[in-house]
């Protein structure tokens, strides 16, 4: 599975890169801090709601850690997506360690 740091999605974001983030986090842990532009698709829902990841786009996609967004991009290749999935190392975490400390660790 590829994977991108996520110093290294701020590097494309602000580049200008084309890129959809997929949140699969929980309501609450929503509520709590996101990346930027993010599309919020829990976990549970994400076979559901496949329709709304572009698969035209690169896509990467997060949770708190990195485990439950590896979980999601492995049920979106089972089930046919076709569009490029990378999973964010570190999740959330690592954005806020790495990329924008004001974003709350829980």
């Amino acid at each position: 599975m590829e994977e991108m740091t996520a110093t290294e999605l701020k590097q494309r974001l602000d580049n200008g890169d084309d890129i959809q983030i997929i949140d699969v986090r929980e309501d609450n842990e929503v509520a709590i801090g996101t990346i930027p532009n993010s599309v919020h698709i829990p976990l549970a829902q994400v076979l559901t709601r496949m329709n709304e990841i572009d698969p035209n786009r690169e896509t990467v996609v997060h949770c708190k850690m990195g485990g439950r967004s590896a979980r999601a991009i492995d049920a979106l290749q089972r089930s046919g997506f076709t569009g490029k999935l990378i999973n964010l190392k570190g999740g959330i975490t690592g954005w806020s360690n790495e990329v924008d400390p004001s974003v709350p660790k829980y």
